[in-house]
């Protein structure tokens, strides 16, 4: 590569963020002073000189010179195209500016050096190809902005340093770039230098031609939109006034309430899908009538309403409190929720993993105990709203799930609609009576509550009619059963179990003072002070006039007394205001019906003969009393055998076998009769035979009726008892010890006998029960006799049963 140097004394032309590269042909305005003083300086020296006045053309960027300028020429002078004086001007070579110096005129002289270097004929490969590219660039650039003249300018240089040069021309390059092409002193480097620039244009002008494009055609596709919808509803219009309908029945603009409601991201995207789907319907269509209904239900859905939970912990307790007596299970599980939510909620953990802090509770206990009531209260007391579904009788799993909108009439599930209902995604929901679910050739809706009672799944429900999640995890479900066995397992395991056993009878009387009775009152016209209830008739009314775990029938006799109270004095047979004592109960409502066996005449109790014995049971009212009677067959009638009757399941008439086994086992060791059992026949009975029963609890209660029977000891009215028996004479655990206790406490009874390993239940009973009871936890049969039987009559030779 050859390169020269001539030292050069010129005037300097500065160009204020301009650059002028050797080879252009640029217009200067001579009105500016600067470049007015180098023209006719340069004038000035020419005239000494041969040839055209000479200038330096220096870029001036921001009041600094750059270290290169350009020789230029001055070409002519003249009036520019606006009639301003002017100057033509060609760059002619590189010079290196060098010190300051004199000359003649205003202008600025400097000392200089011309650098000019060459490519040597031939070009190199390398060379030559880059020529070729930078070529192919400048003319695809050109042919962009419709240069073709420009574009046979370009392919006709053959020179390097000139090709490079002519890119000063580019419009697109900033004062930066072309600066860094003027000091570029080498040929190759400089064409690197522009064919790098006008790639890096051309990635650019694509990039942006690509977004412009993109762009336009959105905006042709939102007009065509506009325009077809306007037609669209100019052609509804005309349709409508022919069928001679009015402006008010046209059907809402769903898209726009699509898009001003406040829904999911998910669930926007498929209610403009069914909008698009509307859109193209004809009004004749019934699967319009379909995506209206649709849009309808799910824009009415509270999909992002949220109440905010109380978190007085004190305040919620004593709402409760309140509203509730006793319950002391599920008052503190509800005031542990909102003590932990209160907490997730300081801490910023509203929803950890898509999931918030739900509740799914089963309340489990007899009927009129308040489970339904319940709901309400724990509701109020988290400051939330409450909806009520009834599952009584749901045969339909549809009912749980909802239809598919295939199907005509199809609606949401109960599920949606509850908190379609609610108005909020955190309702508290009671599903009451959930045990009594049926299912048939229409499915199984307990199968579809799995999802909706699994704190797991739930955040994700999706109803078969809106084909959309919905997140349940924020929602309180309380389900309400009255037997847990009716429960299925899958489903009982995703739920919290919380028992409720029934009430005592402290507990019956605060309730019928603070809650039923005011109600009566309001219902019966009186008011409080017209009619006042002493706590002994109310004790009374609870302990004789009703015998339940709840509290319904107890209810029922104060208005049947209030109502009777009402009449008397309409009919002007008493005066107001009347205080209501025991005494005067017989004569309002009649005499009692459930006096305690302790009470009656000894003579007519029913453990007044031998073979009968006291028992507890369970049943789907709460804990209840049921007596157990034995009998021995006439030897002369030959019926050997066992007999049982009382429409017995099959786990009691088993335990009733083993009863019998081990009295033939161990009678000699007990010091019975067991030779009777051998000749005669048994007949163990069970009153109340139209009540269906079963369960092996009655184990030692029927053992103890036969030991008796053959012994001829009575069995203490006062003892009650509950416990499986096994072959060896083992008393084994059972269930609902609870609800059995409150039983015996309501019929009177002084002295229970319990399994020794149920003797942990007993943590569960209210005090001021076992303050009143005797529970003699055992082991063994034979404590259980030692315990139930009256000691032998001395001398008398007991009378036996027996059955004709």
């Amino acid at each position: 590569m050859a390169s020269t140097s001539t030292p050069l004394t010129l005037p300097v032309l500065p160009l204020d963020d301009e650059v002028v590269l050797p080879g252009m042909v640029v217009p200067l305005d001579l009105n500016d002073a600067d470049v007015r003083a180098a023209v006719e300086a340069a004038q000035a020296a020419a005239r000494s000189e041969p040839g055209k006045p000479k200038v330096l053309l220096v870029p001036r960027i921001d009041g600094t010179y750059a270290s290169t300028g350009v020789l230029g020429t001055v070409e002519q002078v003249g009036r520019l195209a606006d009639g301003d004086p002017g100057a033509l001007i060609r760059g002619r070579g590189r010079v290196q500016i060098g010190a300051g110096t004199t000359g003649p005129g205003a202008a600025l002289w400097v000392e200089g050096t011309r650098i000019d270097q060459t490519v040597p004929e031939p070009l190199p490969g390398h060379v030559a190809e880059l020529v070729k590219e930078y070529k192919a660039l400048a003319t695809a650039w050109l042919r962009k902005r419709g240069a073709w003249q420009v574009v046979d300018r370009v392919q006709a240089i053959d020179d390097v340093s000139a090709l490079a040069d002519n890119s000063g021309y580019s419009p697109f390059l900033t004062t930066e770039q072309k600066v860094e092409l003027l000091e570029t002193a080498d040929p190759v480097a400089r064409l690197k230098l522009a064919t790098q620039q006008l790639r890096d244009h051309l990635a650019e002008q694509d990039v942006a031609e690509t977004i412009a494009k993109d762009v336009q055609e959105g905006v042709d596709k939102q007009q065509r939109e506009f325009l077809l919808r306007r037609q669209l509803e100019a052609v509804r219009k005309e349709l409508r006034e022919l069928n001679g309908e009015q402006e008010g029945e046209e059907s809402d603009d769903y898209r726009a309430r699509v898009e001003a409601a406040d829904l999911p991201e998910k669930v926007r995207e498929a209610a403009l899908k069914e909008v698009d789907k509307l859109e193209r319907s004809s009004d004749q269509s019934p699967e319009g009538s379909w995506i209206r209904t649709w849009l309808d239900t799910v824009l009415e859905l509270p999909w992002n309403e949220r109440t905010e939970d109380a978190y007085d912990i004190q305040g919620a307790k004593a709402i409760l409190d309140a509203e509730h007596a006793g319950l002391e299970d599920v008052k503190e599980r509800i005031t542990e929720y909102l003590a932990v939510r209160k907490r997730r909620s300081e801490r910023g953990l509203g929803v950890v993993g898509g999931r918030r802090g739900g509740a799914v509770l089963a309340l489990v206990g007899p009927p009129g105990v308040g489970k339904t009531s319940l709901g309400e209260s724990v509701a109020h007391a988290m400051g939330r709203k409450f909806v009520r579904v009834a599952l009584g009788g749901v045969r339909d799993e549809a009912e749980i799930r909802g239809h598919r909108r295939t199907y005509v009439g199809a609606l949401p599930g109960r599920i949606v609609r509850a908190i379609k209902e609610a108005g909020s995604m955190n309702p508290v929901v009671l599903l009451d009576e959930i045990d009594k679910v049926g299912s048939d050739f229409r499915g199984d809706p307990a199968a579809a509550l799995l999802e909706v009672l699994d704190p797991a799944q739930n955040h994700t429900f999706r109803d078969h009619y809106l084909e959309v999640e919905l997140d349940l995890s924020d929602v309180v479900f309380l389900a309400t059963a009255n037997v847990l066995e009716a429960i299925p397992e899958a489903l009982l395991d995703r739920m919290e179990l919380v028992r409720l056993d029934g009430y005592t009878e402290d507990e019956k009387v605060v309730i019928a003072r603070d809650h039923l009775l005011p109600r009566q009152l309001e219902r019966a016209g009186l008011d409080k002070d017209e009619v006042t209830l002493e706590e002994s008739a109310l004790r009374k009314l609870a302990g004789e006039y009703t015998r339940e775990a709840g509290v319904r029938t107890l209810e029922r006799s104060i208005a049947r007394l209030l109502r009777k109270v009402a009449a008397q004095h309409e009919l002007g047979e008493r005066k107001l205001p009347f205080t209501v004592t025991d005494e005067d109960l017989r004569a309002l409502i009649g005499r009692p019906h459930h006096v305690p066996e302790s009470a009656q005449d000894p003579a007519e109790r029913r453990t007044a003969v031998p073979g009968v014995a006291t028992g507890l049971a369970v049943t789907g009212a709460g804990g209840d009393v049921l007596y157990v009677e034995a009998s021995l067959a006439d030897p002369e009638t030959g019926a050997a055998g066992l007999t049982l009757t009382g429409q017995l399941g099959d786990v009691m008439k088993e335990s009733a076998q083993i009863a019998l086994s081990f009295l033939r086992s161990h009678g000699a060791e007990l010091e019975l009769p067991v030779g009777d059992l051998k000749d005669r026949g048994v007949h163990i009975h069970f009153p109340a035979g139209a009540v269906p029963k079963d369960g092996p609890s009655a184990g030692i209660t029927m053992t103890t009726a036969l030991a008796s029977l053959l012994s001829g000891r009575l069995v203490r009215t006062d003892v009650a008892m509950t416990g499986e028996v096994s072959l060896t004479g083992r008393v084994l655990p059972i269930g609902g010890v609870k609800q059995k206790l409150l039983a015996a406490h309501r019929a009177g009874v002084t002295t229970v006998i319990i399994p020794k390993r149920n003797e942990a239940d007993l943590d569960d009973v209210p005090a001021e029960v076992l303050d009143k009871l005797e529970v003699h936890p055992v082991t063994d049969v034979r404590q259980v006799l030692e315990l139930a039987l009256s000691p032998a009559t001395n001398g008398a030779t007991p009378e036996v049963p027996v059955a004709a």
